[in-house]
């Protein structure tokens, strides 16, 4: 099939918008002063036919589109939405509210062509609080504390094991995008030792000690505290590995606000049960949901939560803004905010199309 003709940024013919119901709603009237002159021709994702070619030049992926879906587990509205995407032959621009685009979805549509951004930024404020907040619970034993509220036993720390003083302790943020630097600030206000890393070590980030991803190995024996806040890539995928794992100081911690597959989980749970780490906050998977059989579920001295750490009531307005941003300069030709560069990630075999 070849693609439709499609009218190019600055063009005076109004170009097709695949959107929700809902966001068409919300947005109303300032959607067509985001197009200006030319204007836009809504299609509601609910209302397009199923299994045929979809007539979408650009498209939003709001909050509601994903819902409770997951990178591996669609439900049936996200599943539509992707397959629109995927049978639009004259797709340009897609938006999604998501930080990363890492969904298999996104990556064909990169091979193909299509740009994509983000909304990498709305969020960030929100995911470094959360990771604090796992920070602060691991570190002053609240998961025990909780365990013990829930049995209504009064067990106070051990004073032969009371919990370390956090100022001073030692943590590497492994990445340095508006995450990684939110939580760099907040763990600093604390007056821990912060070292970011990057891919390359480069410029020192915000006046921080900066490595790159190949001074990592020798890190880790001095850090307490390991934060992933990177986005998943064909360097991050499988970076944090058992031997990575292996080379943390005895008892260090570890926060995962990144991707699952950063992170090596098996090695992971190993490290918990031997005891050579004490504890870790994730906030995502190897695999979404999070299997019931997963030996995560049980181990004392980890926290779970379900991929929601940037969830907030604020998102929602911050990722409109940086949408209708960039289809107000799309109609200009002007630069988009947040565009994804570089080559797509490879998805591994059993991913969902």
């Amino acid at each position: 099939m070849q693609p439709a003709a499609a009218a190019a940024p600055g063009s005076a013919e109004p170009v097709a918008l695949l959107m929700s119901t809902l966001a068409a709603q919300r947005l109303g009237p300032v959607l067509q002063q985001a197009c200006g002159p030319a204007g836009c021709r809504l299609l509601l994702a609910e209302e397009q036919p199923a299994g045929s070619a979809c007539g979408a030049q650009l498209a939003f992926v709001s909050r509601d589109i994903t819902g409770r879906s997951t990178k591996h587990r669609l439900e049936p509205a996200t599943a539509h939405f992707h397959a629109l995407l995927r049978q639009a032959p004259g797709l340009r621009w897609v938006h999604a509210h998501s930080a990363g685009a890492d969904r298999p979805v996104y990556q064909a549509l990169l091979a193909r062509g299509v740009r994509i951004t983000t909304s990498s930024g709305a969020n960030a404020q929100v995911v470094a609080q959360t990771a604090l907040a796992g920070v602060l619970a691991l570190a002053r034993g609240l998961p025990a504390l909780a365990a013990a509220q829930r049995e209504r036993r009064w067990s106070p720390p051990p004073l032969q094991a009371l919990p370390a003083d956090l100022s001073g302790q030692q943590a590497v943020v492994l990445g340095w995008g508006p995450i990684g630097q939110a939580l760099a600030r907040y763990l600093t206000m604390l007056d821990l030792r912060v070292t970011v890393v990057r891919r390359h070590a480069g410029e020192p980030a915000a006046g921080l000690p900066t490595a790159g991803l190949d001074d990592l190995p020798a890190l880790l024996p001095h850090t307490d505290w390991l934060l992933l806040a990177c986005p998943l890539t064909e360097h991050t995928r499988g970076l944090v590995s058992a031997p990575m794992l292996r080379r943390l100081r005895p008892g260090a911690r570890l926060v995962n606000v990144a991707r699952g597959e950063v992170l090596d989980e098996p090695a992971l749970v190993a490290a918990l049960r031997e005891g050579r780490l004490a504890g870790a906050y994730l906030d995502v998977f190897a695999q979404e949901p999070l299997p019931v059989d997963s030996p995560l579920w049980h181990l004392p001295q980890v926290l779970l939560t379900p991929h929601c750490a940037g969830f907030s009531s604020g998102n929602e307005a911050r990722v409109d803004g940086l949408f209708l941003h960039n289809l107000k300069a799309w109609h200009q030709g002007a630069p988009l905010r947040n565009e994804v560069t570089g080559p797509p990630i490879p998805t591994p075999a059993g991913d969902i199309p």
